[in-house]
């Protein structure tokens, strides 16, 4: 929950520098651009050094990697707090140590990826993955709304409230009052929570059992083992369309977590005091966090039948038309209707494509896909926020007489995303890849008949009842 009240005060901290009128009127890149150069800065290590992090995953004992990249972001989260409670946070601070952060989530992810299907047996593997992303989505349905709440307070503001229903208290209360220069609030507060959290993180690690490496007479030279399984990736038909619609949908949906602080400050609550916009962004955040876990929830009634080469482009398909809905209200209202069915779908797609992708890899080289999917979908990522952010600031700079031209640009680039991601899952809807189930040409389960009906109905896979099946007999 820390991680996602640190999202929440970084985006809001990046948000409310680059908005501010100092930043506007010095003619520096506008809000849309810096979110993305942001999520350049926080994902482009990945690009770099995914590959070389999921090597390391299937090289050394994974629970011992965690641990140590858990306690790198620890450390780098420490260091976000001490700026932000000295008031010298920029930009360019949070880049830079965004950056950092990114570093050791390329190393953090794979270890992640690779520890949880030795966890549990195969069998169980989709629901631990299901459960798995039930837990990251609470977080995310929890995290953001304490954020969003917590923003507008203070470590002593809280503590004077409660002494002040307190009696007795009135000197207690007046020397509280008499740290105010060292209070810890805002944004300051959230890193100060993240930093902390980290420490749980860590010690239910250390309860973890050990994960240990591949044994030594079957590892390779680090580049035969890449190698080895970017030829399985590409070479697998079901692997490889996977990887592509996780990149695809990674790059063209997530801007709208880059973009939303912006919407929020210029297009939903553009005149609301500084604390009803920032619950306002954390309780968004939060009804998409629950719409998410009502996605994983909701995704177990789905028939048996119904297979993943259908419903992973058909969940893209939906979250890319949500999102289109969601870039087109100004009504907080109905963002709020729209970003809730925008979770759903968004649990739907990232759980069904990953469950698929794990159950088409082998244990001994899943740490090293698994790193290659990482690589590309968050290495990728920042475009979309790139060119959204191009996009957005290109409308701006057309609409400089309005008060509201960074929200405004906000809105078109991630208008343009959408529909684009509409597109895509339409695409993939239509010309399935039948390989995601792990069945090939000439398997009884294999049908792949183009047809975007065909593509929502999933007909060719419905088991024949026994009454259909007689009178057919019968005929």
């Amino acid at each position: 929950m820390g991680g996602w009240m640190e999202v929440v005060g970084v985006q809001w901290a990046m948000a409310e520098s680059t908005l501010a009128e100092p930043w506007v009127q010095s003619g520096k890149p506008g809000a849309p651009i810096m979110m993305a150069y942001l999520a350049v800065a926080q994902l482009a290590p990945q690009l770099f050094l995914g590959l070389i992090g999921g090597v390391v995953a299937d090289m050394v004992d994974r629970k011992r990697l965690l641990l140590l990249t858990q306690f790198a972001r620890m450390v780098i989260a420490i260091g976000l707090f001490a700026v932000a409670f000295k008031g010298n946070i920029s930009p360019y601070m949070l880049i830079l140590l965004g950056s950092l952060d990114g570093i050791a989530m390329a190393f953090n992810i794979p270890a992640w990826q690779v520890l949880t299907p030795r966890l549990v047996p195969r069998e169980d593997l989709t629901s631990a993955i299901t459960l798995n992303g039930l837990q990251f989505n609470l977080a995310r349905a929890l995290g953001p709304a304490l954020g969003g709440i917590l923003l507008g307070f203070s470590v002593i503001g809280l503590v004077d409230h409660v002494a002040k229903m307190l009696p007795g208290t009135a000197n207690f209360v007046n020397w509280l009052n008499s740290l105010s220069p060292y209070d810890i609030k805002g944004t300051a507060l959230l890193f100060l929570l993240n930093a902390i959290s980290y420490l749980a993180i860590l010690i239910a690690i250390t309860r973890t059992p050990p994960s240990p490496a591949i044994p030594k007479d079957q590892r390779g030279h680090p580049w035969a083992l890449i190698k080895e399984a970017a030829k399985f990736a590409w070479q697998h038909r079901g692997t490889r369309n996977l990887i592509i619609g996780i990149t695809v949908f990674s790059s063209l949906a997530t801007p709208l977590l880059r973009f939303l602080p912006i919407l929020v400050k210029q297009i939903y609550l553009p005149d609301a005091d500084k604390i009803a916009r920032e619950r306002g962004y954390g309780a968004l955040l939060g009804v998409m966090g629950i719409g998410a876990v009502v996605g994983a929830l909701t995704v177990r009634f789905v028939p048996r039948w119904y297979p993943k080469h259908h419903f992973v482009p058909l969940s893209i398909t939906m979250c890319g038309l949500f999102l289109c809905v969601f870039s087109a209200v100004t009504s907080l209202y109905f963002a709020g209707i729209a970003i809730f069915l925008v979770g759903i779908v968004w649990m739907w797609s990232f759980n069904s494509a990953f469950a698929a992708l794990q159950l088409l890899i082998d244990d001994r080289i899943r740490g090293r896909v698994l790193a290659i999917c990482n690589t590309v979908s968050f290495g990728c990522m920042p475009l979309g926020a790139l060119l959204g952010g191009a996009i957005g600031e290109y409308v701006a700079g057309h609409s400089a007489t309005s008060p509201n031209a960074e929200g405004l640009g906000a809105q078109v680039g991630l208008g343009v995303l959408s529909v684009m991601l509409t597109i895509v899952g339409f695409v993939m809807l239509t010309w399935r890849t039948p390989e995601i189930d792990g069945v090939a040409p000439g398997d009884p389960a294999y049908e792949k008949r183009p047809g975007l009906v065909r593509g929502i109905t999933a007909n060719a896979h419905r088991p024949v009842s026994t009454q259909s099946s007689e009178s057919d007999a019968a005929i």
